[in-house]
């Protein structure tokens, strides 16, 4: 099959049409991807800041049409048009059985890229390719796991689907499954990307009564007030901390999201938050960047929280086909998220539109 391929951190992705996959085994369905977008995460592996083993195929907010399956498989058939995702539940280990299925056991697969037998199912001319970030979307074909292909209802368009295989899962997922932000609550977004405008939107689901948002880029904050927020802030005109205290009567944010990977960004919403606020981490900063908290009197004596979100906290089975039904009921905008379009040819370019901050979402189509 053909697929881009990141070799070495920092170079170019590279197009090769001799890219070899295994057919599914017991349990595994082979999926031809049509589109994929193009993720900061995907971005943060390219530039070395979010360590991946390589060479690897990138790309895990995909969608595509299932085209074989393994034994025992009896969720999808052969036809099915599905979203695919980096975290599939196996629905029987530790934290799954509490109903913590984003940080299942198979989620490691996000930093192994490998199926959980220590597999990638994909080769080139008889070396090793990862799946980069659990899926390897980057290609014309991917084999996964059962739960890790969701089967969507006939006539969704997939290059519009895609995207809810990342962006929106982790954005609306982060508010409604990890914050459960309530109603009339006051939320603040720093990072206005695919990501954060999926929380921008999350927050709307969720009937947040204040929805304030920070980012550098202009048309990203025009593109948050059209997908709800109340409120814009250019962070390189104005303090963001100050801001949300004087647009909350002095109190603060109920809930902050850092959607940009930034730590700066982190603490700023730790600032911006209410005594007993939630700061949500969403994005991923480079791995070796710490977060300092001070003072911790402070922070404990006004019993605000910190907490992680791996892919919105998501429990995929159920997830996706509720977040087609509000596409499908106009209540959620996947169409305006997608901005741009390459084939896959184009992929380096889609990573500098993502580099430059150019537009929303840049999809592939393979």
């Amino acid at each position: 099959m053909r697929a881009a391929v990141l070799e070495a951190y920092g170079q170019p992705l590279r197009i090769y049409d001799d890219v070899e996959i295994e057919p599914p085994a017991a349990g595994e369905v082979r999926v031809r991807v049509h589109h994929c977008g193009v993720c900061h995460s995907d971005l943060s592996v390219v530039d070395g800041l979010l360590p991946a083993p390589v060479p690897s195929i990138l790309g895990h907010e995909a969608a595509g049409v299932v085209e074989e399956v393994g034994a025992g498989v009896r969720v999808v058939a052969p036809g099915d048009p599905v979203v695919l995702t980096a975290c599939p539940p196996c629905g029987s280990c530790y934290w799954c059985q509490r109903g913590e299925f984003s940080i299942c056991v198979n989620s490691s697969g996000l930093m192994t890229s490998t199926l959980p037998d220590g597999g990638t199912r994909l080769s080139r001319q008889g070396g090793l390719l990862y799946r980069g970030l659990g899926v390897g979307a980057f290609g014309e074909l991917v084999t996964v796991q059962e739960a890790a292909a969701v089967r969507i209802p006939e006539g969704v368009p997939l290059d519009v689907a895609c995207v809810i295989g990342c962006a929106v899962q982790t954005g609306v997922g982060a508010v409604i499954n990890t914050a459960k932000v309530e109603p009339g609550a006051t939320v603040l977004v720093t990072g206005l990307g695919g990501v954060g405008l999926s929380i921008v939107q999350g927050a709307v689901l969720a009937g947040a009564g204040r929805i304030v948002v920070s980012d550098p880029v202009a048309a990203r904050r025009e593109a948050a007030r059209r997908f709800g927020a109340t409120d814009e802030l250019d962070p390189a005109q104005t303090d963001v901390v100050a801001a949300a205290l004087e647009l909350t009567g002095g109190i603060g944010a109920d809930y902050a999201f850092e959607a940009a990977g930034k730590v700066a960004l982190l603490e700023t919403c730790l600032q911006a938050t209410r005594a007993g606020g939630t700061t949500v981490i969403v994005g991923v900063p480079p791995i070796d960047e710490p977060l300092t908290i001070s003072p911790v009197a402070l922070f404990q004596t006004t019993e605000k929280k910190l907490v992680g979100s791996l892919l919105g906290s998501v429990h995929a089975a159920r997830d996706i086909p509720r977040l087609v039904a509000l596409w499908q009921a106009g209540r959620l905008d996947l169409d305006g998220l997608v901005t741009s379009r390459r084939p896959l040819a184009e992929v380096n370019e889609a990573v500098d539109d993502l580099r430059q901050a150019r537009g929303i979402r840049t999809v592939l189509s393979l």
